[in-house]
């Protein structure tokens, strides 16, 4: 199975302007760790769900839920 980004995450996150590094920053991790997040290469914790999509202004769910159903099927 190919991985793929997060890509409403990777969209909300240009469109909002903000680079790996400012992401990383506001979630006080590393740039490479957020890159893993939004590249799928690491888990996903709900509380860095939770942390990214405050920053970002909506919700978890807005952001992950569908994708994460894809993946189940």
């Amino acid at each position: 199975m190919e991985k793929h980004c997060f890509k409403k995450l990777q969209e909300l996150r240009i469109k909002k302007g903000y680079t790996y590094q400012q992401m990383a920053d506001k979630l006080n991790i590393s740039k490479c760790f957020y890159w893993q997040i939004e590249n799928r290469d690491r888990n996903l914790t709900y509380k860095m769900a939770f942390k990214i999509a405050k920053i970002l202004n909506t919700k978890p769910d807005k952001i992950f839920l569908d994708e994460i159903k894809e993946d189940m099927r």
